[in-house]
């Protein structure tokens, strides 16, 4: 692996398409361009992909069987767990109102088909460079607590605290959703993934063991239980 690649990880694409001709060419091609490239033939298999992966970006053919990809970006812009998400529509229409439909419903690019790789990879390299990734480098501070997400370590006080892995998603979920109340539906999809069909009350295991393992200086208060509604991770030390 080159020193550039050690320094910036690879950019996830999903690329969303029902023919498997155009998913074997577009793969190709984005592999070469050196992305690690995640494949879906329906608007189901992508949303649970969004939700277990959490790709950088997503290639969305607007016209599939069942649920176009017109809809599916609809959904993804109404959760805002996946609404940040970028998305480049990839169609056969060229009118300009299904440009202005596919634009208005959060599309950040369109491209009408055919097109040339080449001309993708000029789509794609600009959508990046515009949402950057700056904010998965940074620490996130709350309290004494420090949460480096490139070192993959967590401390409270300057002592390191030792989480398990879902334990660990599940606070990085909570400290870059501050201050919003979150059903454990919409936290099982988020931390466990949408491929994974568990109870809710796993949710409730987690945030114990999650509590006890950041209760230093009072910092598991700030993982709230918020009634008939969910959890919260808010600074503002109120009894939910």
């Amino acid at each position: 692996m080159s020193e550039k690649n050690n320094i910036m990880p690879k950019h996830t694409i999903l690329l969303v398409d029902d023919e498997a001709a155009i998913r074997d060419m577009l793969s190709l091609a984005l592999e070469a361009a050196d992305y690690n490239v995640l494949v879906a033939e329906n608007a189901q298999q992508a949303h649970a992909t969004i939700i277990d992966r959490h790709p950088d970006l997503v290639l969305l053919d607007w016209m599939m069987p069942g649920t176009t990809g017109l809809e599916l970006l609809r959904r993804l812009k109404r959760d805002e767990l996946t609404a940040k998400i970028p998305v480049i529509m990839l169609t056969a229409k060229t009118e300009e109102d299904s440009k202005i439909s596919g634009l208005d419903a959060g599309a950040d690019d369109y491209i009408s088909k055919p097109f040339s790789p080449r001309e993708l990879m000029s789509r794609v390299k600009a959508v990046l460079r515009r949402i950057g990734r700056d904010e998965l480098k940074e620490p996130i501070t709350v309290g004494e607590l420090i949460f480096d997400p490139i070192g993959h370590r967590v401390s409270i006080a300057n002592e390191p605290i030792n989480l398990g892995p879902t334990e660990y998603r599940l606070l990085q979920f909570f400290l870059t959703h501050q201050e919003r109340v979150y059903s454990r539906d919409q936290i099982l999809d988020y931390v466990w993934g949408g491929n994974v069909y568990l109870d809710e009350r796993t949710v409730d295991v987690h945030i114990r063991r999650l509590r006890k393992a950041i209760s230093v200086a009072g910092h598991e208060n700030y993982v709230q239980t918020v009634r008939g509604a969910g959890y919260r991770f808010s600074t503002q030390l109120k009894n939910a």
